[in-house]
């Protein structure tokens, strides 16, 4: 096990791209060793805990999370990708030649997530079944990649959502898609990330109908960032949710550059320039401490989180977008580097902010020691957030994770003369 680099100071967020491949190493081996486990006991499965310490049934005696499922598929993806090498890097596996690879746990997690649903993919919220349909497309690549494709399974993945995609996305309120089968919200929680399915598997005139239907109803321009939706009262009539949620602004920011185009790129601009100035802390660079300081430089801006739960995730999903725009040669090189600097920036403050694994504490029990936990909010450490003795939630370390690939996915090579 490469033991992390516990002295490192936040200039990390400045770091080479190996550096960062390194830190989301630790990252993969923290989650996948402290969380995963088999379903029921079966072989050829895979599932994580939603929080440690506990018990097997003690997990499944709580609430079933199926879209932070379906984000740690997409963090195991990142790792399985990395783990094929590139040019002068030969292939390695993240947690050693014994242990399964990133790919092999994450085609376990999709036949347990289906397993522990109730024998489909099918649930009551369009947008978790957006994210699991997004990941899985994902882990296709990744098997054709590895040459492990497995086409009968993703087929019937892909059908069985995109029937329910298509039902969720109606004409009522002019556009966009439901949130839930109670049918009575139209949001950007469900509606980004059905565009972007829509956009990734061909369908390009229904994504950009229903980025249309955002810019319309639902983008604030005063702010340049997407708010939440629009509600139906039993009365018929609609209320404006407007509450702006980081994790909403990623999808759309992925689905923007998916279709491409003047507007859609001069929009994904708007996006990341709103972010930087909307949704980051004033007062933090990427130290991980409560130090105060001006805002400096586009690498020092750190993103806000939302705390535990499933706002345990928000950040962790924009950073994937966010590192999607940094390394889009198609957006001005400003954007490019405000992108860059806002994944950096809070990447490096959550790894500044871990703590290490005591050998005596109960989380050792299903992790090992010396591997790190996460603290949930960049600008705490994880001896406040999560001090020994104290529950872990899955949603926060995922998003630590996440922000850690999205740096190791960076493409930090020097530019040359450019837009």
């Amino acid at each position: 096990m490469t033991q992390p680099d516990a002295d490192a100071t936040p200039d990390a967020a400045s770091a080479p791209a190996a550096a960062w491949a390194e830190r989301a190493d630790e990252a993969a081996r923290s989650v996948t060793h402290l969380f995963g486990q088999r379903l029921f006991f079966l072989p050829g499965t895979h599932i994580a805990a939603t929080a440690r310490p506990s018990g097997r049934i003690e997990n499944l005696r709580r609430p079933w999370h199926y879209w932070w499922q379906a984000h740690y598929l997409d963090c195991l993806v990142d790792t399985g990708l990395r783990e094929l090498g590139k040019a002068g890097s030969p292939p390695e596996k993240f947690d050693g030649d014994t242990r399964p690879s990133a790919g092999q746990l994450a085609s376990r997690l999709v036949t347990g997530i289906r397993l522990r649903n109730f024998l489909t993919y099918v649930n009551h919220y369009y947008d978790d079944m957006a994210w699991l349909a997004l990941s899985t497309l994902r882990l296709e690549r990744l098997a054709e990649e590895s040459r492990r494709p497995s086409p009968r399974r993703q087929e019937r993945i892909r059908k069985s959502l995109t029937l329910q995609f298509d039902s969720a996305s109606t004409d009522d309120l002019g556009g966009g898609t439901f949130w839930s089968t109670k049918r009575d919200f139209k949001n950007t929680p469900a509606t980004a990330p059905v565009a972007l399915y829509y956009a990734r598997t061909g369908n390009t005139a229904r994504a950009q109908a229903l980025l249309d239907w955002l810019d319309a109803r639902l983008f604030d321009p005063a702010r340049g960032l997407y708010q939440d939706g629009i509600r139906v009262r039993s009365t018929g009539e609609t209320v404006l949710e407007d509450a702006i949620y980081t994790y909403n602004q990623g999808p759309v920011l992925g689905a923007l550059l998916e279709l491409g185009g003047t507007a859609n790129l001069g929009r994904a601009s708007t996006v990341v320039r709103a972010v930087a100035i909307h949704l980051t802390l004033p007062g933090a660079a990427a130290s991980g401490t409560n130090a105060a300081k001006e805002t400096g430089p586009a690498n020092e801006l750190v993103l806000r989180c939302d705390g535990t739960g499933d706002g345990g995730l928000f950040t962790g999903i924009l950073t994937r977008y966010l590192a999607l725009a940094a390394n889009d040669q198609r957006l001005p090189r400003d954007v490019r580097t405000t992108a860059a600097g806002l994944v950096t920036g809070t990447a490096a403050a959550l790894w500044a902010g871990r703590r290490l694994i005591a050998a005596g504490e109960p989380l050792a029990r299903h992790g090992r020691a010396g591997y790190p936990v996460f603290p949930s909010e960049p600008k705490r450490p994880a001896g406040d957030t999560y001090p020994p003795g104290a529950a872990v939630e899955l949603s926060t370390q995922l998003q630590a994770w996440m922000a850690l690939e999205a740096a190791a996915s960076l493409d930090l090579a020097p530019e040359g003369p450019g837009n």
